[in-house]
Parts: structure tokens; C-alpha cells; sequence
């Protein structure tokens, strides 16, 4: 008789998830790194993003901090989704996909997540559930019908050495 195959293989949910942990890892943010992974119906990976400046922007000149006014990150970086929505070469292969992000999506992320025509989003983390613009995110997901879900599987790390 010959040999079974493994059984702890990752199944598809832990792998689009390691896929955004180690996307995550490209980020330059010293505070938060969020990767994000986008899957069509068939398990294929159609782009994955990261949190980051804009192409061609010199991130050694932009701040990274919580300041304020021109001197806060938030009005210079792209966030995961946004990016993984923009790295595709044709935005209409998103419709009816899933995305997969280690942070739950802002309400900017929610609008360009719904006008794509992704339908599922599972988030590892919601560290921000409080705040206006994620409960502005689930407002418009909810009233648009994009289903989310807190990832529920295996811890996935990777060691990047």
C-alpha cells in the first residue's frame, strides 16, 4: 500500500491569509502593517497590496507619525486593499471575488471594495471596530450586501529572516 498524503496542509482560507501576512511584510510603516490578498471564485489569486506610499513617492521624505495636518502618515499612504484593487491590470476580473486583510477595512477601503464588486472580505484583525470610519465600513458594507468575517483559522506565520 503505498503512502497517504499529508492531512495539515493549509486549506484555502489559511493560505489567501498567509498570502496577506506576508504581503504585510513589505509595508514601511513603523506602526501598522497590513497586507491584503484578492481571490476570485476558482482559488486564484488575482492581486495582493500592501499599506505604503504612492508610486514614485520618496517614503524617506513623507512622515510616518501620528502627527497632524501635513505631518501625519494618513494623508500620504495607501492602504492594502486600495492598493491591491489598483494593482489589478483589469478591475472588472474583482467582481464577485473575496478579499482577505489583516486589518478590517476603513470606510474608503468599504467604498472601493464595493465598487469593484467584491462580495466577501475576511479580516485577521479589527483592532479599530470603535472607530467612526470603520463603523461607517460596516454601514456601507452591510447596506451594499458584502459579506465579512473574522478569519477563524489556523495561525499563520511567517519567518522572514
Amino acid at each position: 500500500m503505498s503512502e497517504k498524503h499529508r492531512t495539515d496542509n493549509l486549506n484555502w482560507d489559511e493560505y489567501f491569509m498567509g498570502i496577506a501576512i506576508l504581503s504585510a511584510k513589505r509595508s514601511k510603516d513603523p506602526s501598522t502593517q497590513v497586507g491584503a490578498c484578492i481571490v476570485d471564485v476558482n482559488n486564484k489569486v488575482v492581486s495582493i497590496g500592501y499599506n505604503g506610499m504612492p508610486r514614485g513617492v520618496d517614503d524617506e521624505e513623507i512622515p510616518w507619525g501620528h502627527g497632524e495636518g501635513l505631518e501625519s502618515k494618513y494623508l500620504y499612504v495607501c492602504h492594502a486593499e486600495f492598493n491591491a484593487i489598483l494593482n489589478t491590470r483589469d478591475g472588472s476580473v474583482l467582481n464577485g471575488c473575496r478579499i482577505y486583510v489583516t486589518l478590517f477595512p476603513c470606510n474608503e477601503c468599504a467604498k472601493a471594495i464595493i465598487q469593484t464588486g467584491i462580495k466577501e472580505i475576511i479580516y485577521l484583525d479589527d483592532k479599530y471596530h470603535e472607530h467612526v470610519s470603520e463603523c461607517a465600513s460596516r454601514k456601507l458594507l452591510d447596506m451594499a450586501g458584502v459579506k465579512y468575517k473574522k478569519y477563524e483559522g489556523r495561525a499563520v506565520t511567517i519567518d522572514a529572516q
